[in-house]
């Protein structure tokens, strides 16, 4: 919590005077009743004390006003809200495992509906997030560089074909680079560019963040199976935890994968959860499963209104005040219930 006014917290000083004045009171009290030759005496005269529950009003009340003082320093914390601007880029996977049909009606048909859909909905909402999309099977392809204009996104996603194998890792450092660099564009099948770990261009400094913050970008990796190329996928993804970036990914199909033949060979497609969620967990984002059309649409919807977050200094001045104020008539009416007179 921050205070947009601290030099008001001087004003602590005050409660903290009536508190002290309060003590030395108290004890001059019970003084003033040990002159009595009789306490005995004394207590059958009045009858029993209130005892503790004296100090209760007290106590609220001082409460009550080092709320008010803070409130008067004007408090305020940063939140995350959603964001209007910013980058989102949807990795999608386009090995021939994407043809398998568990996921009606072809796994790589829902996936660029779900993907419309995303599109749309930023549409509709009429927020400035760029988006882009990259491609990826045995290397990985900025197929449009984030962009505003949904209807070449939409011509992009539907000219995506399924291919041969998965290169997660590639993906991510393709995506880093279409973050990083806008439009530009990015063809990484090359192995002699690839170095685990190190980003086929040179990216900027990660920026010093602090502990939860989030850069204004994220990325979304659709898959359906598990990476069979260089490099492993964990071994890069601390390129984007340094950068704040989120990586939210998506599993399509069921973990026993499905039976696909492409190009006259038949495979086995098998969805590697376990390093999906640990790509997802290194970069405080969140996994999702997608075994139907349904599925996919609903994950990319609910993202649509998530993915880009900023963080914005609220001023919490209301509330803190309005504490205050309900804690000390929390006090006078205790006073003035059990003593008839205010604190």
């Amino acid at each position: 919590m921050e205070f947009l006014a601290p030099a008001n917290l001087a004003l602590l000083a005050v409660p903290l005077v009536l508190a002290i004045a309060y003590v030395i009171f108290q004890r001059r009290r019970r003084r003033y009743a040990l002159r009595y030759a009789s306490v005995a005496m004394l207590r059958q005269a009045v009858g029993p004390g209130p005892g503790r529950r004296r100090h209760v009003p007290a106590l609220l009340f001082l409460f009550g006003m080092v709320l008010l003082v803070l409130a008067i320093g004007r408090p305020a914390t940063t939140v995350k809200v959603p964001g209007f601007e910013g980058t989102v880029i949807l990795a999608i996977d386009v090995s021939g495992s994407m043809l398998a049909d568990d996921v009606r009606p072809t796994r790589m048909d829902a996936a660029k509906a779900a993907a419309h859909a995303f599109i749309d909905k930023q549409r509709v909402a009429k927020n400035r997030v760029r988006i882009g999309v990259v491609a990826f099977s045995d290397n990985a392809q900025i197929v449009m560089g984030p962009t505003l204009d949904k209807v070449a996104l939409d011509d992009a996603i539907d000219r995506l074909k399924p291919l041969r194998s998965t290169a997660i890792g590639r993906a991510i450092l393709s995506s880093l680079d279409a973050i990083y660099e806008g439009a530009g564009q990015g063809d990484i099948n090359a192995e002699d560019k690839v170095r685990v770990g190190v980003p086929v261009k040179t990216l900027p400094p990660a920026p010093a963040l602090k502990p939860g913050e989030h850069a204004p970008a994220s990325i979304v990796l659709l898959t359906d199976g598990e990476n069979n190329q260089a490099p492993p996928p964990l071994s890069v993804v601390g390129e984007a935890a340094t950068r704040g970036i989120r990586i939210y990914t998506v599993g399509v199909g069921t973990p026993e994968g499905a039976i696909v033949t492409n190009e006259g060979r038949s495979a086995r497609a098998e969805l590697d959860e376990k390093t999906l969620k640990q790509i997802a967990e290194a970069t405080d984002a969140q996994y999702f499963n997608a075994q139907s059309e349904t599925d996919l649409r609903r994950i990319y919807e609910e993202l649509a209104t998530t993915l880009v977050l900023r963080d914005e200094l609220s001023e919490i001045t209301y509330a803190v005040a309005a504490a205050s104020a309900g804690v000390l008539l929390a006090a006078a009416c205790l006073s003035l219930l059990w003593f008839t007179r205010l604190p």
